[in-house]
C-alpha cells in the first residue's frame, strides 16, 4: 500500500441539481482519487514539518505549540478499552456483527452529542458503509447510502454543520472512529468513518508532534495524515474483526473512479447506547 501520499475523507454536499454536468463535476471534486497529491497540501505538510524541527517543541494536531514533554504527559483515552465516567459508549450493531464503541464527549461535544441524538432517533437504522477502503478505512452516516446526505440535530450549532474538533488527545489510529467532512470549514455533521489500516504507518510522523505512545500506536496501524483534519469522537473497543471484514469486501468502482463501492453492502441494524452521556 502507498504511503507516501495523503489520503482524505470527504462528505459530499447533497443539494438539488439542475445541470447533470455540473452536478457530477462538483461530485468528482468532492471525492478525491486514492493518492491526493494536491500543492496545498504538499504546502501545509512542508510549513508543518519546519515548525516541528527544534528538538522537543513543535505543533501539536491542534495547531498549538507545545512540547514532546507536554504531549507525554496527556490523557489517551484510545489505548485503552475501559469505558471511564467522563465517556459514553455505543454498539454499533451491522449485518456482519457488532462493534462497540467508546466515545469522547467532553474532547469531542459536538460529535457526540449529535451522533447519540441521531442514534435515539433511529437516523443510523439500515445505513450502509457505502464507501470502504481496505487499509485505510470504512464510511457510512448517510441514509441515502450514497454519501449526498447528512444531518445535524437542532441541539449542536443551531443543526448546522459543524467544525472540526481537533485535541492533541485524540488521533487517527487503528480503530478510531471520526467524521467525514467536505474539507471546508463548518462541515462536518453525521457521517462517521472507522479508520481500519493495521499496517505501520509510522512514515507518515512527518508533520506535528505527537505522544511518544501514539507514534508506537501507529506502527500497529492507523492513518496519521488525517490527523488534525477530521473530528476524533470515538475508539472501537471491541469488534475491530468486523470493521476488517467489511473493509476487505469486494468493491466496484463508483462515479468518481475510485473503487470503494461494495457490491453487498454492509448495513447497521441499530445503535445501541449502552452508556449514554447528559449534556
Amino acid at each position: 500500500m502507498e504511503t507516501k501520499t495523503n489520503k482524505n475523507i470527504i462528505l459530499t454536499i447533497g443539494g438539488v441539481i439542475l445541470v447533470v454536468v455540473i452536478g457530477l463535476l462538483i461530485y468528482f471534486a468532492n471525492q478525491p482519487a486514492k493518492n491526493d497529491t494536491s500543492t496545498k497540501t504538499s504546502t501545509t505538510e512542508s510549513s508543518k514539518t519546519s515548525s516541528s524541527s527544534v528538538a522537543g517543541q513543535g505543533t501539536g494536531i491542534d495547531g498549538s505549540q507545545t512540547t514532546q514533554e507536554k504531549l507525554d504527559k496527556s490523557n489517551l483515552p484510545q489505548l485503552t478499552s475501559t469505558v471511564s465516567t467522563d465517556e459514553a459508549e455505543v454498539q454499533l450493531q451491522t449485518s456482519l456483527g457488532n462493534i462497540d464503541i467508546k466515545l469522547f464527549p467532553k474532547l469531542a461535544p459536538h460529535a457526540v452529542q449529535n451522533f447519540l441524538a441521531l442514534a435515539k432517533e433511529g437516523y443510523y437504522k439500515n445505513n450502509e458503509f457505502f464507501r470502504v477502503i481496505n487499509d485505510f478505512m470504512i464510511q457510512t452516516g448517510d441514509p441515502s447510502n450514497k454519501g449526498t446526505g447528512s444531518k445535524v440535530v437542532s441541539a449542536v450549532n443551531g443543526g448546522k454543520s459543524f467544525d472540526t474538533e481537533i485535541s492533541n488527545e485524540l488521533y487517527n489510529i487503528r480503530g478510531a472512529v471520526a467524521l467525514a467532512n467536505t474539507g471546508a470549514a463548518s462541515s462536518s455533521s453525521s457521517q462517521f468513518f472507522i479508520v481500519q489500516n493495521s499496517q505501520d504507518m509510522t512514515s507518515q510522523l512527518n508533520n506535528y508532534l505527537r505522544p511518544t505512545k501514539i507514534a508506537d500506536a501507529y506502527k500497529k496501524g492507523g492513518y496519521p495524515s488525517l490527523d488534525g483534519s477530521y473530528t476524533v469522537f470515538g475508539q472501537v473497543v471491541s469488534g475491530m474483526d468486523i470493521v476488517d471484514k467489511i473493509a476487505s469486501a469486494k468493491v466496484t468502482t463508483n462515479s468518481s473512479g475510485e473503487a470503494s463501492s461494495p457490491v453487498d453492502p454492509v448495513k447497521i441494524i441499530a445503535v445501541k447506547i449502552v452508556k449514554d452521556w447528559k449534556f
